[in-house]
């Protein structure tokens, strides 16, 4: 029997988005897929919703993938596939795979013989990198920095040491509702002159990108708590 696929599916960067967002093969790919791999199964069903396809929610098969699933749980979630049907793995934003446990599936079915199909969809962090000024031939992302202060901090030092040595731009993220925790780390711990570039609800109604000096950001009185932002240091060609 051939097997199914996996199908990377992009989301929305914001909830303000709609359909018009995502290229027409993303809504072909969802109206016939009836096997989901997703992080919270509340909000996915609302995307799909959102899309307006005519699919019966009630009927679509969701399973929940995080940090914790199991080898054992990855054996039945992909039991589908093993079978002939078609998966879809997506992420609370963006593309799966990115700072999210979707790459859990994607080694799951490299393993197992399943081919993946990425689709095109908005992306935060390739969004943040173009828009920065900085680099998009050479830089590093490093996923979400330590919670704890003493290693965020010692994070931060270590995304500045890491631009000066290889000149390769440091994109990064936080959860929203500590941004403004970390600006402030941010300004207090890099140098003055260090440009920081800094994307805030990207293709949202109050989206924001704006690169400048660690200095300027220092006297900056935007105020982006609670909403999704990414950041990056670099310098300018």
């Amino acid at each position: 029997m051939t097997k199914g696929s996996l199908f990377l599916i992009p989301t929305y960067l914001s909830d303000q988005n709609d359909a018009s967002f995502l290229a027409p093969m993303v809504l072909d790919v969802v109206r016939n897929t009836s096997h989901f791999l997703v992080e919270n199964v509340r909000t996915s069903r609302r995307f799909i919703s959102s899309l307006k396809l005519g699919v019966e929610i009630p009927e679509l098969q969701f399973e929940v993938l995080d940090k914790k699933t199991s080898h054992q749980q990855l054996d039945k979630f992909f039991a589908p596939a093993m079978q002939g049907k078609n998966i879809g793995v997506m992420s609370e934003a963006g593309l799966p795979g990115l700072a999210d446990p979707g790459a859990l599936a994607v080694a799951y079915a490299h393993q197992h013989g399943i081919q993946v199909v990425p689709l095109p969809g908005p992306s935060s962090i390739q969004t943040v990198v173009i828009s920065s000024g900085f680099s998009g031939q050479r830089f590093t992302f490093h996923g979400y920095l330590p919670i704890q202060k003493k290693e965020r901090i010692q994070a931060i030092k270590e995304l500045e040491s890491n631009l000066k040595k290889t000149g390769y731009t440091q994109v990064f993220m936080e959860t929203p509702f500590r941004n403004m925790q970390l600006m402030k780390d941010l300004t207090t711990q890099l140098s003055q002159n260090v440009q920081l570039c800094v994307g805030v609800d990207l293709f949202g109604k109050q989206e924001y990108v704006k690169t400048q000096p660690v200095s300027r950001w220092k006297n900056s009185k935007k105020d982006f708590h609670k909403v999704p932002a990414v950041y990056c240091i670099g310098q300018f060609s």
